[in-house]
């Protein structure tokens, strides 16, 4: 029998769909939405969970879409974009990835987040496996889920520099084996996939006739010399197994705009096409006409999107030395993107307290510590299949990453928060 609520009365059939029963809520969303409470009741709380640039939309982008209004151009749009914008995507891909596709292998969404679950939905049936190297963006298992597939998760420790190797992927390989998810320059950890690491997975890929890949790369402009980004499906062999994602809310501060793409061979774009038209439908006719005008910026966003790279590569050192100056803290460096992901092993446990707060057996009650007595929102990393990290974006001001990282040093040095052996040994000594 179905669950019931009583409502005005009357006895409802609450039972939902198991699929969207079983989905987890974004623990990037709930501790942001937790750190906006507190901020709201006066506390002086420094968020570095959310994932969005902090800079305002480029002016020439923004004021496309003002102009967009004021013409009137308000209607709904062909469903899988406009042909302006489609072909600017055109050829942007050529000349900066290396892919050559049609128009009609072009499929602009509202965000990169729907293109993604549309490539998932139209590639996936019942029962096959989607291969996720973690750490991973938090909703690729539950798309997959979603879409009645099963998420294998590949684990790519610290000491790989969080990356997939060719013998993971060879080794997890199975019949049911449909779609390898690759995200670089990645959301956690700004991990970015070097070109050699690229050409061997793409080896084991080709041995297996079934086997696609999604290639989310809406961090391709995020990226810190010398490491480079490199497209998946511009290797050879790889354009037919590969669908790419891509948008513009991170390289171009775009996040509210909600525009996003993805790009594949026709028969994938046409059924992800499908799925859109009777969901979705396009995309706003005001963001595409914003799109148009942000590729219009030049090769790689231009200067524009340049300086805010420089701002968060200076961001990135800052939040490194300084979590390195944090005894038991390790810290990769990140490549790309405006996320870190240290290792914070050393800080939790079964014999780990703080006076005032009480235990810290896990990275959960780690991230609460730091929220409640540093009044520093971050996300704990088991929301991203690495529950020994915390992640860290860097996407805020010089002034409150100094505040942040100040205030972190002082609640995980303090002589408040120990491991109980050690309050032990100061007994007896």
């Amino acid at each position: 029998m179905g669950a019931q609520e009583v409502q005005n009365g009357a006895a409802v059939d609450t039972t939902l769909n198991p699929l969207v029963a079983a989905v987890q809520p974004s623990k990037t969303m709930l501790l942001t939405d937790l750190a906006g409470s507190m901020r709201a009741s006066g506390v002086d709380v420094i968020s570095l969970a959310a994932g969005e640039p902090d800079f305002d939309t480029p002016q020439p982008v923004a004021e496309a879409g003002i102009q967009a209004i004021r013409g009137g151009d308000t209607h709904y749009t062909a469903n899988m974009g406009t042909l302006p914008l489609r072909k600017a995507l055109q050829q942007k891909l050529q000349a900066e990835n290396g892919l050559e596709y049609g128009t009609d292998e072009i499929v602009v969404s509202n965000g990169a987040k729907q293109a993604i679950w549309q490539g998932l939905l139209a590639t996936c049936s019942p029962g096959d496996e989607v291969l996720i190297p973690a750490p991973y963006w938090t909703s690729y298992p539950e798309m997959a889920r979603l879409a009645r597939a099963h998420p294998v998760i590949l684990d790519c420790p610290a000491s790989e520099g969080y990356l997939l190797t060719a013998q993971q992927l060879r080794a997890a390989l199975t019949p049911q084996s449909r779609l390898l998810i690759l995200c670089t320059p990645s959301n956690p950890s700004g991990a970015v996939y070097s070109l050699e690491r690229l050409q061997e997975l793409a080896e084991v890929v080709a041995e297996h006739p079934r086997l696609l890949v999604l290639s989310d790369e809406i961090y391709e402009h995020i990226v810190y010399q010398p490491a480079q980004h490199h497209s998946f499906g511009a290797l050879p062999s790889m354009w037919p197994r590969t669908l790419t994602v891509n948008g513009f809310s991170k390289a171009f501060a775009m996040t509210g705009w909600r525009l996003g793409y993805l790009a594949a061979p026709r028969v994938f774009a046409k059924a992800a096409a499908a799925i859109q038209s009777q969901t979705t439908s396009g995309a706003s006719s005001i963001a595409q006409a914003a799109g148009v005008a942000a590729l219009e910026l030049g090769q790689a966003g231009g200067p524009l999107v340049a300086d805010m790279v420089q701002s968060f590569q200076q961001r990135r050192d800052f939040v490194v030395e300084q979590l390195w100056k944090i005894p038991g803290m390790v810290i990769p460096e990140p490549e790309g993107a405006f996320y870190a992901l240290p290792e914070v092993t050393a800080f939790f446990g079964p014999d780990v307290e703080a006076d005032d707060f009480g235990g810290i057996p896990d990275v959960d009650t780690l991230c609460r510590y730091l929220l409640e007595k540093a009044h520093v929102a971050m996300v704990p990393g088991d929301a991203f299949g690495a529950p020994t990290c915390l992640r860290i974006s860097y996407a805020t001001s010089m002034q409150n990453l100094e505040g942040a990282m100040s205030r972190v040093q002082a609640a995980l040095g303090s002589k408040s928060f120990k491991r109980r052996e050690s309050m032990a040994e100061s007994k007896t000594s």
